[in-house]
């Protein structure tokens, strides 16, 4: 049985004469690169616990992932990573993807699709779709490449996702600058939810004219910079 899901993987994979459905002009799973697809398809868990998976199963997979992350020590691949190359194999609707995402229950499997949607949709739905995760503060767990543990949270991940072009040993499609997006009027100008505290501080400030008060520094996400919080990035 594992030998033929691993030939189902195979024949996916195979680029002569490759006629299934693309993402971006190109085959879903080439957008993980042939290293990664490589360590995925031999490993224990893709043999073992992605045999069969559809959307419904692939979702229980998901909701009892403890942890995100790409690959580690001898670039042996995540669960995680192993799930979302089986979405790319089986390409859910993007109904069920949003789902996926907006469920609040279990936070890895938004993780999951969050990364998913990144790999699979086109620019203005990536920030319509992942921005208002920005105001997740949910902590994830995430194994870093040298194998260690690193906690960060919700808004983090969807940060790196929106601004870098490699997470979790992918090299993602480049983003076009939101900016731009919003000149051509293809996306409404972002308010940051932090406007309305920023402008009760300057209220604050002028009635009671003390300007000079020291303010707690934050991020760009509302967290209190005070040396506890861990950077999640690769």
């Amino acid at each position: 049985m594992s030998h033929t899901h691993s030939t189902d993987a195979t024949r996916m994979l195979d680029t002569r004469g490759y006629s299934g459905p693309t993402i971006h002009d190109t085959n879903p799973l080439h957008l993980l690169e042939k290293p990664v697809r490589d360590r995925i398809t031999e490993s224990y868990y893709w043999k073992e616990q992605c045999f069969a998976l559809n959307a419904a199963t692939l979702c229980d997979k998901a909701a009892a992932l403890t942890y995100i992350g790409g690959t580690y020590g001898q670039q042996k691949p995540t669960p995680f990573l192993c799930l979302v190359f089986k979405m790319l194999q089986l390409l859910p609707e993007k109904e069920i993807v949003l789902l996926l995402l907006r469920q609040k229950e279990f936070k890895y499997l938004t993780a999951l699709a969050a990364f998913y949607v990144r790999l699979t949709f086109e620019a203005r739905e990536v920030f319509e779709v992942l921005e208002p995760l920005l105001g997740d503060w949910r902590k994830l767990r995430r194994r870093t490449r040298d194998g260690w543990w690193r906690l960060g949270w919700m808004d983090g991940w969807v940060d790196d996702l929106l601004t870098k072009d490699r997470v979790c040993a992918t090299q993602l499609r480049k983003l076009p600058n939101r900016m731009v997006l919003e000149d051509l009027g293809v996306l409404e100008v972002r308010v940051s939810p932090l406007g309305e505290e920023i402008e009760k501080i300057d209220e604050e400030d002028e009635h009671e004219g003390t300007g000079n008060d020291e303010l707690e520094e934050v991020d760009g996400n509302g967290h209190k910079i005070d040396g506890e919080r861990n950077d999640i990035s690769d």
